[in-house]
């Protein structure tokens, strides 16, 4: 038996417009990120980034039961606790291995390996469901690279930095099927709130080390926007999101934020050139075809073993 989605609509789109949403505010952000990094260090950019995005998120949390609409007969405030660590720690390290790569990558290399969490996705999914993924999320994995590497012009070539980034990667495709795995179990306010903390604890051994580097007006205004638009809101809605989202479907539809950055960089005055511009319209495509069919009554994330999708309870 299939599971039946609601009937299209607005509302239908829903899930995918707070992914969208998420990708925005990720992608209008990219430029005065990379301002702030360059007077702070970047774990005490992170470790002020999601500690004021744990702070916002807290006083919503305490007020609501942590337990989701899918909670298993086995969960408890722990394992609530240990899911929401899960997947802090699988975050922060994802930033750190970052971090590192940018040290000894371009840009444009970083940013392109980065989005292979797009490829990772769909493997470790098929790993923890033990099937294949579908066709079309196959096929719009391969556009959507394709179309990543033009519009970052990346470089063939396998650096240290690059491998360390490749490890990035490898973490958000687990980040994303271990969201898939406890979105519908447990609260979103408290599942976000207690992630952003974790991610944030893991900074301060790293902060104590490095320190923060210079704090200036444009790195605090710029902690403030990131950790309320970036950390709280953007991880809650994506979390949220995958309650109805597969995790191959929603590391795609992250794919915007490139896009996003570039229409910022573009209205600034800066240029893609051909090879960018076709790039970013190979991403959208490759967005449609993973989208394509998820709308029209049956949702093909679902196996039809059991009915049920990834993020749900049976």
């Amino acid at each position: 038996m299939t599971k039946v989605r609601s009937a299209p609509g607005v509302r239908g789109y829903f899930p995918e417009l707070a992914i969208a949403a998420a990708s925005f505010l990720y992608g209008v952000t990219f430029a005065i990120v990379q301002d702030a990094l360059d007077h702070t260090t970047p774990m005490g950019f992170n470790l002020l980034r999601f500690a004021i995005g744990a702070l916002v998120l807290a006083p919503f949390a305490l007020r609501r039961p942590w337990a989701g609409p899918g909670r298993l007969s086995t969960d408890t405030f722990r394992t609530f606790l240990l899911g929401g660590a899960s997947l802090g720690v699988i975050a922060a390290f994802a930033y750190l291995f970052q971090n590192v790569g940018l040290q000894h990558t371009s840009v444009s290399n970083s940013a392109f390996i980065t989005g292979l969490f797009a490829v990772f996705t769909p493997i470790v999914e098929a790993i923890v469901y033990r099937r294949f993924p579908r066709s079309g999320i196959i096929l719009a994995v391969i556009i959507s690279i394709i179309g990543l590497f033009l519009l970052t012009g990346a470089e063939l070539s396998m650096s240290y930095g690059d491998a360390v980034t490749l490890v990035t990667a490898f973490l958000f495709g687990c980040w994303y099927v271990r969201t898939g795995m406890l979105a519908n179990r447990y609260d979103i306010f408290g599942l976000t709130t207690v992630q952003l903390t974790v991610v944030a604890l893991v900074c301060i051994p790293f902060v104590i080390v490095d320190g923060f580097g210079t704090l200036d007006t444009g790195v605090i205004l710029t902690v403030i926007f990131t950790g309320i638009g970036c950390s709280a809101v953007a991880f809650a809605l994506s979390a949220w999101a995958q309650r109805t989202i597969d995790a191959s479907r929603a590391s795609i539809l992250n794919l915007l934020e490139p896009v996003v950055a570039g229409v910022v960089g573009y209205a600034v005055g800066e240029r893609l050139g051909v090879t960018g511009y076709v790039g970013a319209a190979l991403i959208l495509a490759g967005i449609f075809v993973a989208e394509r069919g998820t709308h029209d009554g049956t949702d093909p994330s679902v196996d039809p073993a059991d009915g049920v999708a990834p993020g749900t309870s049976a």
